[in-house]
């Protein structure tokens, strides 16, 4: 047995980066609600008092680009230049062209749903491990917690000092055992930076966010003396959103994905229809690693799915359950047995999770895995 020390992070939704992720699915939900068919490619950036909206987009029906950016900017929080941006005067420049004809040939057109192809090569990967209830490795569950327990306090009016920009990061010590295993025994560090008015000290935002944001969020057990707390550690942080730093859509995939354990396939997920396989087969992808350990087949598990364009079924399946496959299993019965209960065709993880409806604006922020109301995240029994 050893330990060693594994670190996660996630953003807030007032983050540079997560305001383009959620104006980018905020507009896939639109295409959506109009047209349950519509091919969906939209990207963000944000700098200073301008949004730039570009993609290619074919929907039956009219978008209103900037209304739904103004609204999902206000939602966010950003009501002023003090903060970062106003979503009442900021420019929004939109450039949309509809997608590729030959493109559509390729994946779609002409083709039933089961048929359907992947909208581009790439490969995916779905993670899931036994440290906490939600099948998610905790330093990240954690992470993503402290975000939105952030996002609360300021939402909420229980801290009128914190602003819409913000990043958090956890340490957990983890002892791994012969057998492989995976033990989290304690937080390390916890590492948060968030947006403050200019009349709050570093003392107060110190001992508030210790009060109120990391201790209702992480479990005693995993606290003591020896955790460190690097609160704010530049300081000052009153020039934070757009203004601080520019953002772009798709530039926060660990934090939407594992926060760094198992591995990521490079695709990111906010803005695009679901025959982009970098989204829908990275949800089928997580679903079946849970579904393994959540039946008790393994502790830990990593699978890889791979895709041509155009080509329904995918080109390779990779399970590898780190050594922790039971019941005498080996990493090729799971992967027999993923197979058998998983289709990772684009058009049938589609139907199987209702990916034509408008959901995607809530997995833009907090991570897209490990959060109940997911229907990717609901476990089902396997046929072994």
């Amino acid at each position: 047995m050893y330990s060693y020390l594994f670190t996660s992070e996630s953003v807030t939704e007032g983050h540079p980066d997560k305001i383009c992720d959620q104006i980018s699915d905020a507009i896939l939900d639109s295409c959506l609600a109009l047209d349950p068919q519509a091919k969906v490619a939209c990207e963000c950036a944000v700098k200073n008092e301008i949004v730039f909206i570009f993609g290619e987009i074919s929907v039956k029906g009219v978008i209103d680009y900037e209304s739904i950016a103004r609204n999902k900017l206000k939602e966010i929080g950003y009501d002023s230049k003090a903060k970062g941006l106003d979503y009442k005067t900021c420019k929004i420049q939109v450039m949309i062209d509809e997608q590729s004809p030959e493109i559509a040939k390729s994946v779609h057109l002409n083709k039933s749903l089961d048929d359907v192809g992947a909208g581009d090569q790439g490969l995916v990967f779905g993670y899931a491990c036994d440290e906490t209830k939600e099948l998610m490795p905790l330093s990240h569950l954690l992470a993503n917690k402290l975000a939105l327990r952030l996002s609360e306090v300021r939402k909420k009016n229980i801290l009128r000092w914190v602003g819409p920009d913000g990043k958090t990061q956890v340490t957990v010590e983890y002892e791994q055992h012969e057998n492989e295993q995976l033990v989290p025994k304690h937080v390390n560090t916890v590492v948060i930076s968030t947006q403050h008015t200019p009349d709050v000290s570093i003392e107060k935002i110190r001992e508030d966010l210790i009060t109120h944001v990391i201790t209702p969020i992480i479990p005693k057990q995993f606290l003591d003396e020896n955790t460190r707390y690097i609160l704010n550690p530049s300081g000052e942080f009153t020039v934070g959103g757009p203004h601080g730093d520019a953002g772009l859509t798709g530039r926060k995939i660990i934090v939407d994905t594992y926060g760094g354990w198992g591995s990521h396939g490079g695709g990111a997920f906010s803005g695009k229809d679901c025959t982009k396989i970098d989204r829908s087969a990275a949800y089928a992808a997580r679903h079946a690693a849970k579904c393994l350990v959540a039946n008790n087949l393994c502790s830990r598990v990593l699978i890889q799915v791979s895709y041509a364009i155009g080509v329904a079924d995918p080109v390779s399946i990779y399970v590898n359950s780190y050594k922790t496959a039971k019941s005498g299993l080996s990493d090729r019965n799971l992967e027999t047995i993923v197979k058998k209960n998983f289709d990772f065709r684009p058009g049938a993880i589609i139907k199987s999770y209702g990916l034509t409806a408008p959901i995607f604006s809530e997995t833009a922020t907090y991570g897209h895995f490990g959060r109940p109301q997911f229907v990717w995240e609901q476990v089902k029994k396997l046929e072994i």
